[in-house]
């Protein structure tokens, strides 16, 4: 049997390079959709409108968390801190308004707080060069400690929920709260953000050599203060959301949050990009830790196999991205 001259002239590793890079862009919404499936042939009330609403406003919330956190880890940097951050927002959100602030003033109040948060992480880390991990380990001590002082070590109710409670109410036939709409807009604009503008190529630059990017002039310490900045103020942001949604400031709230949002940014690294947390990746990754824990949940498993679970899923996000880093057709090319 001859061969046509198209089938001659192909690369013989063109078409396992498109099958790579499919299997490592698509991957985890493929993941979703069986995981999903799996669970409602045992638990159909996985996909009861009730169950899917509370699914997709935990999801928004952990994606606003996140955002800024994403784009930190993605030009080489970590911050531990993003969790104490929210807590820190949500016990000043709930104490003035125990106070008698307006709910305006206390979202100012607490975005602030999240934004001075994260200036000082960044200045620590840029201009003085000291470790990100210890920076905003102890940064993250003194945000819970506060936040726990601020309510005396008990929660604070607050008796309006405010502008963000019919935000995270169901609507849209009952399952899908109007959060998650400003919260893919929000996404949306990140993504163009990382993906079409100079500032985005800047973040994956400083990853992979911070002193070249500093010899060619770009504002590395701005640059990272920014980024810091932005990680502060999204984590006050569902600090502010999380108060609305459980009509009080909770001073232990953060702590949960610690490896699930590292997860979900590690394991969105390991799609589109591979081995770089990127915007859809994040969005992808907190859908299926979303839909993952409430199956479970629903399954009755038990916390420690969920945490099985969870890490088992860090390792497969290994297995796939060593596996498109070895074909070049996995990998994106920058413009």
């Amino acid at each position: 049997m001859t061969m046509t001259y198209e089938e001659k002239s192909m690369p013989p590793s063109r078409g396992r390079g498109r099958l790579a890079r499919l299997t490592t862009d698509l991957w985890l919404v493929v993941a979703v959709i069986v995981v999903t499936l799996a669970i409602a042939s045992q638990r159909p009330q996985l996909l009861e409108p009730t169950n899917i609403a509370t699914v997709l406003k935990s999801f928004s919330i952990m994606v606003v968390m996140v955002l800024g956190l994403t784009w930190v880890i993605a030009s080489g940097k970590i911050d531990v801190s993003f969790m104490q951050v929210a807590a820190l927002a949500n016990m000043l959100c709930a104490s003035a308004l125990a106070q008698g602030w307006s709910w305006p003033g206390a979202i100012a109040l607490s975005l602030a707080a999240g934004v001075v948060v994260g200036l000082i992480n960044g200045w620590l880390v840029a201009a003085m060069r000291l470790p990100a991990l210890i920076v905003t380990i102890s940064t993250a001590g003194i945000c819970a400690s506060v936040a726990a002082a601020l309510g005396k070590g008990t929660v604070v109710r607050i008796a309006d929920p405010g502008p963000f409670s019919a935000l995270l109410q169901p609507a849209l036939g009952g399952a899908v709260p109007l959060i998650v709409l400003p919260v893919l807009v929000i996404a949306a604009l990140a993504w163009f953000v990382q993906e079409r503008l100079t500032f985005g190529r800047y973040i994956y630059a400083m990853a992979q050599n911070e002193a070249a990017v500093r010899s060619v002039g770009v504002p590395v310490v701005r640059l990272t203060v920014i980024l810091f900045a932005l990680s502060g103020l999204s984590a006050a942001f569902a600090g502010i959301l999380l108060a609305s949604s459980l009509s009080s400031g909770q001073p232990m709230i953060g702590g949960p949050y610690l490896i699930n949002g590292l997860t979900v940014v590690l394991l969105g690294g390991m799609m589109v990009r591979v081995g770089k947390p990127n915007i859809l990746g994040t969005l992808t990754a907190t859908l299926f830790i979303g839909v993952l824990f409430s199956g479970t949940t629903l399954l009755g498993l038990p916390d420690f196999q969920r945490q099985i679970i969870q890490g088992g899923l860090l390792l497969t996000g290994l297995i796939v991205a060593t596996f498109a880093a070895r074909h070049p057709g996995t990998r994106r090319t920058e413009h």
